[in-house]
């Protein structure tokens, strides 16, 4: 890998020739491998595990990567692949978020804090994770099903359909693109793409992505800015800037020196935290908090949309709506609705905040999928099984050993001789993994179709 030269004059301004040197080499060694384990799923993972990542409580150091595409319960949601790094955001909301919460995860693709923050927002809180590009919108949605919380909105939106929505957010997380400098021993697209061009680029799209949200986050909201980039313009310039401009007091987390975690590398007195891969185990990546200035506070009054015309809804019979709440936890809890065949659960709580967003944004998942309407069949959701409301005493289930949980990623036929017929849900290390439809002689495999694994070994 060649380092540009100009990344080198630019990081010799901020560490030193001595500093950067580190730096340098440091992006010539390998890169560190982490996970985070899912604590609403433990399992029994047989990865060569190392120490713990200091910063999170559920994250650890692997002593080499396996293979996560043929690990059933990577794609159960009983681990996420985090570079440790970013779990950072462990600290910060342990510090500044105690109450229930609505929370923007701005720019949440591929999905990492997003699982992270839901999973340590407090209970009563939900977590709007959106997301600006398609494709990467889908890959969002999946692994936020995958995770399995209830507590979730995801939408696929510019920055500027937030901007109507003034005083609604109590927390917005925005891990902005950036010219991705951290990610330079990770991807070698990052280096030949670097540029100082890009990086001017880059600073100045952030305060736009940044002053077009800024109306949505509450006076006396919470800030997390975050960047996978090492330079100034991209992150205490632009601090500064967020201060002085649009509002904001930039506070402090309490980090441990055993950490090594870099503070403010520029004359301005605020604290930050930078994780460089030469003094700590990990990747690049800039965070900092503020709160924004208190004012004349309104609270969000949603504007509810005019009534559209809807597809049908599958008709649901009393009968099939009982079955259906059956599989469904403290059902209570939440809403169920159709909408064309396909039953949702969505909190109570938040009811009518949905239905005013459905009026904004484009949204791709609320909540959990509870069940489809096939004919006069009631199939239980795959995201059903997999999330945290799922009530496991409700379906048969079928215990499978790895060979046949790898064969059911990748859709293939089973045949489930002791299982009974009908619905039939499958378990690895008693984990749920999806369902089947036993028929006797063989079983329809009935895990979704675009998330199918095609690595062979």
């Amino acid at each position: 890998m060649e380092i540009p030269d100009a990344f080198i004059e630019q990081m010799n301004y901020l560490l030193g020739k001595s500093g950067t040197e580190r730096l340098v080499q440091s992006l010539l060694e390998p890169t560190p491998v982490s996970i985070r384990v899912n604590r609403q799923k433990p399992a029994f993972l047989t990865m060569n595990m190392d120490e713990p990542v200091p910063w999170s409580a559920d994250g650890c150091y692997l002593k080499e990567r396996p293979s996560f595409t043929l690990d059933p319960l990577f794609h159960a949601g009983c681990y996420y692949v985090q570079e440790a790094s970013s779990m950072f955001l462990e600290q910060v909301m342990r510090c500044y978020v105690q109450q229930p919460v609505v929370m923007l995860d701005l720019c949440a693709a591929p999905g990492g804090k997003s699982t992270q923050a839901v999973s340590l927002l407090p209970q009563g809180s939900l977590l709007v994770a959106n997301e600006v590009i398609g494709s990467r919108a889908k890959i969002l949605v999946e692994n936020l099903t995958k995770w399995g919380s209830p507590d979730v909105v995801v939408t696929n939106n510019d920055p500027s359909a937030f901007t109507p929505l003034e005083n609604l957010f109590d927390v917005l997380l925005a891990d902005v693109p950036c010219s991705g400098e951290g990610m330079f021993r990770k991807d070698p697209t990052a280096v030949s793409e670097w540029s100082p061009e890009n990086v001017t680029l880059c600073w100045q799209r952030q305060r736009r992505i940044l002053s077009d949200v800024w109306p949505a986050l509450k006076p006396g909201g919470l800030l997390i800015y975050s960047t996978c980039t090492f330079n100034q313009y991209e992150n205490e310039d632009n601090i500064a800037w967020i201060a002085r401009e649009l509002g904001a007091e930039v506070l402090p987390v309490e980090v441990p020196r055993a950490w090594r975690i870099t503070g403010n590398l520029t004359e301005e007195d605020f604290p930050v935290y930078r994780f460089l891969p030469s003094y700590t185990r990990g990747e690049g990546l800039f965070m900092a908090v503020l709160r924004k200035h208190e004012s004349d506070y309104r609270p969000y009054s949603p504007k509810l949309p005019k009534k559209k015309e809807k597809a049908p809804a599958a008709a649901l019979s009393k009968e099939a709506l009982l079955q259906a709440m059956e599989w469904v936890s403290d059902p209570d809890r939440f809403d169920l609705q159709m909408e064309r065949d396909t039953l949702t659960a969505f909190p109570k709580a938040y009811s009518p905040l949905l239905t005013a967003l459905r009026g904004s944004l484009r949204m791709l998942k609320a909540g959990v999928e509870v069940a489809h309407c096939k004919g006069q069949d009631l199939q239980p959701a795959h995201a059903l099984l997999l999330s945290s409301i799922y009530n496991k005493v409700s379906l048969p289930t079928a215990e499978v050993t790895r060979e046949q949980a790898i064969a059911y990623l990748r859709k293939e036929s089973l045949t489930l001789p002791d299982a009974p017929r009908g619905y039939v849900v499958l378990t690895y290390r008693h984990i749920p993994l999806g369902l089947v439809k036993n028929l006797g002689t063989r079983a329809n495999n009935l895990y979704p179709a675009e998330w199918r694994v095609r690595k062979m070994n």
